[in-house]
């Protein structure tokens, strides 16, 4: 995971003192050797019953995984690592999990099998069977398995590569004692994917240099002594850092005379649809350097250039703040300070002495007669939130029922230890500053670092006013979470409103419309039950008022106003990569604009560059589109394949989880799953080189019961039960063919009842296939998580929409075509929306055919 840059101190606001009225008072992929935990038991139920337990993919029964690791087939067993913390249901304490399964479906948990220890956490890697005893470690006839690993270690994380070995099929492992057996002191230099590379009789490993953009590979006749041979990168998308490589051989339209190489690069964050994604490269190998089909270069459409920032100065576009200095940065050299994508000698960057200061860039008005305006931009990714203000957002006036500039708490109770006995002044001890607090007192739960949890609890009040301002910061970790860091509005024992940080120790107004509660008497619960990272919450001035606060702007972006009002939006992406970005001016042709540049973040990655203003009449293509994708959903990353495979077919599985919010997921007692396993083919699809993905065949051994068939359906504007309800269903496989007709949009909604649905749709106009997830059930524990992904899709020949559906308890995988567009999300209804429908806007389509299996549990 990308580190957060440091930041400087802010001095102190000035604060009003405390007040009290009678009612209130102040207010990567990346791991501890445990034996493996018995099967979890949903309350009152079955083992693995519990709400969202995926019954068709796999899970732990309890505690947190990520990334798969070490896949590989030997003596009949599929066998699956997998990053795993046998101490909680978080991120943290990182090992390797152990699963096996003879049909890759079917699968049976196992001990914990690698551990971290006093010096190294054990991160992803891969495993062999090293069937020859090049290392030594077993005999011909009882080959060892062997595991490549990254040691992470943990006094200056310090990241190289190790090797453990087992003789006894995966049950039990020893660590090599010379590990690491590849170390070139990088601290992001992580997740090797080893195999056999027959015809040099030699060790192939593909890794990843992550913050560097680039895969590297290396060659060795004995696991343990390895010569570098290449690298490859950056190409295509480099919004985040690269991690879990694998590189493979497949035929092309199944002629084995004819084969091509595929690079497999996860990304995060900068994916397609936003946080952790899976690229590909389809190319050559030829033993030492592999060679993409694609170069990467692109040319973006012609325009005039209305802005390049070559000059000494901004020439007549105006600063604000500190933040742009008095003319462009100059270009750094190539490598050294981690900015690329810039063109000539200059550029805009508001990392002038760090991230610290903010300030605004503003080009003089402009009469818009284009239909589009292109130009670069990268850094932080802090979008533009409607209705901010830049600079400050004083409280309105109201009744301040909480300022925290008392000794301690007063009438305030506190439990735990995260809390103390009064309240902060400012940042504590290990933690990075604290700003945007009034006065000098707040509340401050990292007392002790983020490992102390506890509560602070106001004495009752009477809601007065319309609204109640707080201003809240610290982790994003919201209160219907399991590891909640929030403040929660409690109405006669029911929390009726919440609120959470943003991964920012900058406080920020919430304002919360409290009209519907007029009269009642409520309290404040502060909670910190969270121990892993922005494992805090920060609360100051508590204010009902009524006039609602305003949240003050922390944006890094490139707005486009009209009327003095931000129309067009774009932000960077936790990267120094500029790349091509757009606004659509066709709606404000004729009208007077004005591009602002904005940087009012002082935390991590707080601060935006950008490049290269023109005017032209297409927009340009940014490289994460660019770029070619496993998977379009939100949730498909570290996806890397089986060796060794009996039929040597290459399959392939995801981590179905998404690091934008992958820690807050609302699953008890474990969190994640894997991707349904997927069998891989390269085919030409519309005259390109497409990596093609089905499910494997061996989900049929799970129907249950008989199929659902339909067809020759006509689907009117609406919706309507499939096959009259007799094909609703938690955990379905779906297969349907739909023609287009007149419609502009068409499709299914899946676990529909109780006011959710989740819509998987094609577009008629842009030729899309889409999942709607906005009211697919829990989606407020992370403003990430709901939306719409969509991802391209040509109709067949005869012009129809081929479709297969899985759905299971918390996830749909839709695969569209022959399988060349794939898109995974996860998704948390109620139990009880089970409902299956079809639906049409704009017009009547034709659902041809469909035919809809029933699934049951693998542990069934």
């Amino acid at each position: 995971m990308s580190p957060v840059p440091a930041r400087r101190p802010v001095p102190a606001r000035r604060r009003v003192p405390l007040r009290l009225t009678a009612a209130a008072a102040a207010a990567s992929c990346a791991l501890a050797l445990t034996a493996a935990a018995p099967p979890a038991t949903a309350e009152g139920g079955r083992p693995y019953t519990e709400t969202y337990r995926p019954q068709f993919h796999f899970s732990p029964a309890k505690n947190w995984m990520n990334d798969p690791n070490g896949l590989v087939w030997f003596k009949g067993e599929y066998h699956l690592f997998y990053q795993y913390n046998p101490s909680g249901n978080t991120w943290g304490d990182m090992s390797w999990g152990h699963a096996v399964s003879t049909d890759l479906v079917h699968w049976r948990e196992l001990p914990l099998a690698l551990a971290h220890d006093d010096q190294e956490m054990v991160f992803s890697g891969s495993a062999v069977v090293d069937h020859d005893n090049t290392t030594g470690f077993g005999t011909r006839e009882n080959p060892a398995m062997v595991a490549v690993y990254t040691s992470h270690f943990k006094n200056g994380g310090k990241q190289a590569q190790s090797l453990a070995y087992s003789t006894d099929r995966g049950r039990t492992w020893t660590k090599y004692a010379g590990n690491p057996v590849l170390d070139i002191g990088s601290t992001e230099f992580r997740d090797p994917k080893v195999q056999w590379y027959a015809p040099t009789r030699s060790w192939l490993m593909t890794v990843s240099l992550s913050a560097e953009h680039k895969v590297r590979f290396y060659s060795s006749k004995d696991l343990k002594h390895w010569t570098h041979l290449s690298d490859f990168g950056p190409r295509n998308a480099v919004g985040g850092v690269w991690e879990c490589p694998d590189l493979f051989p497949l035929p092309v339209d199944g002629d084995p005379g004819r084969v091509k190489w595929v690079l497999v690069v996860n990304l995060n964050p900068g994916g397609i649809a936003g946080g952790s994604g899976a690229q590909y490269f389809v190319g050559d190998f030829d033993g030492t350097r592999f060679t993409a089909d694609d170069d990467g270069s692109y040319t973006p459409p012609p325009g005039v250039v209305t802005q390049d920032f070559e000059g000494i100065d901004y020439g007549g576009w105006r600063t604000t703040g500190t933040a742009f200095g008095d003319g462009p940065v100059p270009a750094p050299a190539p490598g050294t300070s981690g900015t690329s994508g810039y063109e000539g000698t200059g550029f805009v960057d508001s990392f002038h002495h760090g991230d610290d200061e903010t300030g605004t860039l503003t080009s003089p008005p402009f009469t818009v007669d284009s239909d589009y305006l292109n130009f670069k931009v990268a850094g932080g990714r802090h979008p533009h939130v409607p209705g901010s203000v830049q600079g400050p957002s004083p409280a309105p006036p109201g009744e301040v029922l909480a300022d925290f500039e008392q000794q301690g708490y007063g009438s305030w109770t506190a439990t735990g230890t995260a809390f103390g006995t009064g309240p902060a002044h400012g940042t504590l001890p290990g933690q990075n500053p604290v700003s945007g607090y009034e006065g000098v007192g707040l509340v401050n739960s990292f007392l002790g670092g983020d490992a102390t949890t506890g509560t602070l609890t106001s004495p009752e009040f009477t809601l007065t006013a319309r609204y109640l301002n707080l201003l809240v910061g610290g982790g994003r970790h919201p209160s219907g979470s399991d590891a909640p860091t929030a403040v929660r509005l409690v109405v006669d024992g029911r929390t009726v409103r919440s609120a959470t940080g943003t991964d920012s120790e900058e406080l920020n107004w919430t304002a919360w419309d409290v009209g519907d509660l007029a009269g009642r008497t409520a309290h404040l619960e502060v909670v910190d039950r969270n121990t892993g990272g922005w494992g805090h919450i920060l609360l100051d001035q508590v204010t009902l008022s009524d006039t609602p606060a305003h949240p003050r702007s922390t944006e890094t972006a490139v707005n486009l106003l009209v009327d003095g009002q931000v129309v067009r939006s774009e932000t960077g992406n936790d990267s120094g990569s500029l790349d091509w970005a757009s606004f659509d001016l066709r709606p404000y042709r004729g009208r007077q604009a004005v591009v602002q540049i904005v940087d009012m973040n002082r935390g991590g990655w707080g601060h935006v560059l950008a490049d290269h203003f023109v005017a032209a009449d297409r927009p340009a293509v940014p490289s994460v589109r660019r770029a070619s994708w496993l998977d379009h959903g939100k949730d498909y990353y570290a996806a890397v394949s089986w060796e060794n495979t009996p039929d040597g077919r290459r399959r392939m599985i995801g981590w179905m989880n998404n690091w934008q919010y992958g820690n807050a997921i609302p699953t008890s007692p474990w969190r994640s799953a894997q991707s349904i396993p997927r069998e891989m083919a390269l085919r030409t699809v519309n005259g390109r080189l497409r990596l093609t993905q089905r499910p494997m065949p061996a989900i049929e051994s799970l129907y249950d019961g008989p199929a659902v068939e339909a067809r020759g359906v006509t689907v009117t504007e609406g919706s309507a039960p499939l096959a009259e309800g007799r094909a609703d269903g938690t955990a379905l496989d779906i297969r349907a063919t739909f023609s287009p007709g007149d419609a502009e949009r068409f499709g299914l909604t899946v676990r529909t009842g109780n006011g959710e649905q989740t819509v998987i749709g094609y577009d008629t106009r842009t030729r899309e296939l889409y999942v709607d997830r906005t009211r697919s059930g829990a989606v407020d524990f992370h403003d990430d998580f709901p939306g719409v992904q969509r991802a391209p899709l040509s109709p067949r020949g005869d012009g129809r929409i081929e479709l297969r559906v899985l759905v299971d308890w918390s996830s749909v995988e839709v695969f569209g075509g022959a399988g060349e567009t794939v898109i995974t999300d996860q998704i948390f209804p109620s139990p009880s929306s089970d409902g299956l429908r079809l639906f049409a806007e704009g017009g009547t389509a034709r659902l041809d055919a469909a035919t809809v299996r029933q699934v049951r549990s693998y542990r069934d």
